[in-house]
């Protein structure tokens, strides 16, 4: 992290890219281990109906794997709040990270309670809406 804000500078795009690093691993690790365990029967069923390349991925692959999509899309967002925070301690003169930063190092303990609070508000609030979207696409796709 420290090296990464050393090259992009002190800014948003440091934190937005680490952010996004961040971000982009759980859930790829997560969509790429369920593709290779798509059940091959499916896929045999698809090829049997002509199915190749593209179409195969979207009408049997991708619908059998819309959990674990959506866990990696879970997973991706609790990184991404840990390392929005994490970017902010480190390099930033504002957000909750700095708040929290800035509160314990003066002894506030009532705004450190705040940015507290309000990363769990933020961090659920976002984890209920990937849940409304989960609803939507397991009812559509799986």
């Amino acid at each position: 992290m420290p090296l990464l804000i050393l090259y992009l500078r002190i800014g948003e795009e440091s934190k937005i890219t680490l952010i996004a690093i961040g971000a982009f691993f759980p859930v790829y690790t997560t969509v790429a281990s369920a593709l290779r365990h798509v059940d091959r029967h499916l896929v045999e069923a698809g090829r049997a109906f002509g199915l190749r390349g593209i179409r195969l991925l979207g009408v049997v692959q991708l619908p059998a794997v819309v959990p674990s999509v959506i866990s990696g899309l879970r997973l991706a967002l609790a990184q991404s709040w840990l390392f929005l925070v994490a970017a902010e301690l480190i390099a930033s003169s504002m957000g909750l990270g700095f708040l929290l930063s800035d509160s314990g190092n003066n002894g506030r303990t009532d705004r450190l309670f705040l940015a507290i609070i309000l990363l769990a508000v933020f961090g659920k609030t976002t984890d209920a809406l990937i849940g409304l979207f989960q609803r939507w696409a397991l009812n559509r796709w799986a």
